[in-house]
């Protein structure tokens, strides 16, 4: 992949950060930064290894995500790049998946979502895509998306858990800030 040369890996970061709990501007037209920050997105999700990533992961409050569900050494990347994604179609089956998140490391739960999704979004190019997803790509997109909503997977959860998560998350930030 040629275009992914020069890129950089950025911090992310942790819940419990305010940024994350921000709705994201709407990205009103595409421009080489942004693209070079999709590049950096990509690279850090591939990083961390994740399989998805959202700018105000990264401190960036723009309706930008990435993701790439192959999981399987032996396949090829199918990065996805989706500036402005809506889902504009959910099915009314349910799946459940265990997730996790970028931004809450090393805590999984499961989370109840539909289990297919139509997405539209504006690809790197400007082109206006639509697509259908189903399985962990339905999942892992509708994820992206609440994180551009200020939304986190552990908002689907019971309170206490929410909480014990949050509190392992300060815990953790705290241990980080004094090394």
């Amino acid at each position: 992949m040629s275009y992914m040369q020069h890129m950089t890996i950025k911090p992310i970061l942790i819940h419990p950060d305010p940024r994350l709990k921000k709705v994201a501007d709407a990205v009103p037209d595409l421009s080489d930064d942004l693209r070079t920050l999709a590049d950096d997105m990509l690279e850090t999700m591939y990083d961390a290894p994740g399989i998805g990533l959202a700018a105000p992961q990264i401190g960036v409050l723009k309706r930008l995500i990435v993701l790439d569900c192959v999981r399987d050494e032996d396949e090829p990347h199918n990065p996805l790049i989706m500036f402005n994604p809506e889902i504009i179609q959910s099915s009314d089956e349910l799946n459940v998946y265990e997730e996790g998140c970028l931004s809450i490391p090393d805590q999984f739960a499961e989370v109840t979502r539909p289990k297919e999704v139509r997405v539209q979004w504006l690809d790197r190019d400007g082109n206006l895509q639509e697509r259908d997803f189903d399985g962990l790509w339905a999942t892992c997109v509708q994820h992206e998306i609440d994180h551009l909503d200020g939304k986190l997977f552990i908002d689907y959860l019971k309170p206490l858990k929410r909480q014990m998560i949050t509190r392992k998350m300060q815990k953790l930030k705290r241990e980080l800030a004094r090394s």
